[in-house]
């Protein structure tokens, strides 16, 4: 069995209510539901093609502008590069 570095079982266990605008842990909760889902590779393999240039740079922005603000390098290393000696 291949041993992988990327995860997504938060969305596979949660069993509470997915929603928003109701209070902060279930935005929280239902954010990371719908990111673990959104990032599932049948779903990005059918919609990636279909974004345009546009769509492409403004995902890319939006997720690297997060990660400048909210991680640290030796964070940034770790949880997102997964390189354990950043």
């Amino acid at each position: 069995m291949k041993n992988t570095m990327h995860r997504h079982q938060f969305v596979e266990e949660y069993d509470g209510l997915v929603g928003f605008g109701f209070d902060r842990d279930t935005d929280e909760k239902s954010l990371m539901v719908y990111l673990q889902k959104f990032s599932d590779d049948a779903l990005l393999k059918a919609l990636v093609p279909r974004l345009n240039d546009g769509e492409i740079q403004e995902v890319f922005d939006l997720i690297s502008r997060l990660i400048r603000k909210h991680l640290k390098d030796e964070e940034y290393h770790k949880l997102f590069l997964k390189d354990e000696e950043g």
